[in-house]
């Protein structure tokens, strides 16, 4: 469930891009994970998203405790 300010996908701008652009059938746009599909339309997944690191990891989790 997104909370007020989060931004979910833009899945109208995705379906197009997949299936206009890249002249994909609906069955084949919904088989591709988000990877695929970033890598296909030539941007980086996630939004530039950090790698995770065992540091990275680390803040997580100081950050997170559970």
């Amino acid at each position: 469930m997104s909370g007020e300010g989060e931004q979910g996908l833009d899945w109208p701008g995705l379906m197009r891009a997949g299936m206009v652009w890249l002249r994909l059938t609906p069955s084949q746009f919904w088989a591709l994970t988000p990877a695929e599909l970033a890598l296909m339309l030539g941007i980086e997944p996630g939004g530039g998203a950090q790698a995770m690191t065992r540091g990275r990891l680390a803040d997580l989790a100081a950050k997170f405790p559970d």
